[in-house]
């Protein structure tokens, strides 16, 4: 074994005074992006999209320029929920960011292909690796906020956006199951796992409010975000109903027009961020 020589450029031990090599990707020179937000979920099918897209409208009435880096490859829906027909353009300076009408900025694959209906049909690490090009080739400009929209699960992508993106914190999005716990547990353990806190857990279809009495019904089971946030220590919990006005708006492209506060409390904390 050879001998520590204290200077770990030209020594090949191995020793516990060796620095970690970070993995972590600056952005495009052109982009200045202060604060990213991860909102991830541990299955499919809770909202996890709408619950980004509200939170970057919820942010940008704010008075905060804000992002969306729509990292769910083989599912994106962010363009579609904000109307956003046009392509992503880009020359030998990089990709430039969408804009939705009241500006925020996005980028999603879905912006790159000839067809909205093409599938993608990518292995893993190409799938990771496009997450990171949106990152570092695209022209984000001057962002305050940005909200990445992960995937579900804990595979390849997650994975690469924390280890390679500075993510500040992590929204966990679930709904009223049996299996609550169990799923946002492996969302909490992955984040405590790569050193990111979690900010906040959002529970999407709570409840559906009749607009006739304004009586609240538990169409999927009595609520238990608060407990479930209570035991991994989660300081900040919210509540989203099943609205169908607010599921017509995004599938008009219209989501940037909801009416409703379900998410200030997030919002709020994020801020502090």
């Amino acid at each position: 074994m050879s001998e520590c020589t204290h200077n770990c450029e030209t020594c090949s031990s191995n020793c516990s005074s060796r620095e970690k090599e970070s993995l972590i990707e600056k952005p495009h020179q052109l982009s200045q992006i202060k604060k990213v937000i991860g909102v991830v979920s541990g299955k499919g099918g809770v909202g996890k999209s709408m619950v980004s897209s509200l939170l970057a409208v919820t942010m940008q009435r704010r008075g905060l320029s804000t992002a969306i880096l729509d990292a769910d490859v083989t599912g994106p829906s962010i363009p579609k929920m904000f109307g956003v027909k046009e392509k992503a353009e880009a020359d030998a300076t990089g990709i430039y960011a969408g804009r939705s009408k009241t500006g925020i900025k996005m980028m999603s694959v879905n912006m790159l292909l000839e067809d909205d209906t093409d599938p993608v049909v990518w292995r893993g690490p190409v799938i990771a690796g496009a997450v990171k090009q949106f990152w570092t080739d695209v022209i984000w400009e001057d962002v305050d906020c940005m909200f990445i929209d992960m995937p579900p699960g804990t595979g390849d992508v997650p994975l690469t956006v924390f280890q390679s993106i500075p993510v500040d914190a992590i929204v966990i999005v679930t709904s009223p199951a049996e299996l609550v716990e169990m799923i946002v547990s492996k969302a909490v353990k992955m984040a405590r796992l790569m050193n990111i806190p979690v900010l906040a857990l959002v529970e999407n279809m709570s409840y559906f409010k009749c607009p006739d009495c304004d009586k609240e019904y538990d169409i999927f089971g009595k609520s238990k975000v608060e407990a479930t946030a209570a035991s991994f220590g989660i300081e900040n919990c919210a509540r989203m109903p099943i609205d169908p006005r607010l599921a017509a708006a995004a599938d008009r492209g219209a989501v940037e027009l909801f009416e409703g506060d379900w998410l200030e409390s997030v919002a709020d904390a994020i801020e502090k961020v």
